[in-house]
């Protein structure tokens, strides 16, 4: 009984450790993406006006900008819609973000007294990752007409 206690424990902490070795390599490869990018779309970003290949460069996207400006600013999305005035059709662009949500839970572990064994009430904390959408992009044709990003949720 003590050591499936001692391996759940175990588990969560090599939960934990695997989320943030994740994490990390993520994080680490988000400024070679837009070199990698640039050398992909090397015709296109080398037509770009100097504020647009500055913007890009910085990871940054302003209105005007092509479509492809955008990728290899931002990358490509996660979703992509396609919508309907009476001006015509226009494309948006989702980004989604994802950050790790703390939660409470309440569970039973063994406790151990001097002369008796028996099971009590013990409050948990765990993690779990919820996805949101991060920012949209509005094209309108294959420029971009508006664009804007999206807080992260509060709860």
């Amino acid at each position: 009984m003590v050591r499936c206690e001692l391996d759940r424990i175990g588990l969560t902490v090599m939960k934990r450790l695997f989320i943030l070795g994740l994490a990390a390599v993520l994080l680490s490869g988000c400024a070679s993406t837009i070199e990698s990018r640039k050398k992909e779309h090397y015709n296109v970003y080398t037509q770009l006006s100097a504020d647009q290949r500055a913007a890009v460069d910085a990871g940054q996207i302003n209105v005007g900008m092509p479509k492809d400006a955008v990728y290899i600013a931002w990358g490509k999305p996660h979703q992509v819609l396609v919508t309907e005035s009476p001006a015509g059709k226009n494309e948006v662009w989702l980004y989604m973000g994802t950050y790790l949500q703390g939660y409470n839970f309440w569970g039973f572990r063994p406790y151990y007294g001097p002369y008796h064994y028996y099971h009590g009430p013990y409050l948990y904390y765990d993690y779990v990752p919820i996805s949101y959408a991060k920012a949209e992009v509005i094209f309108e044709g294959d420029k971009v007409k508006q664009w804007r990003t999206l807080p992260q949720p509060w709860y």
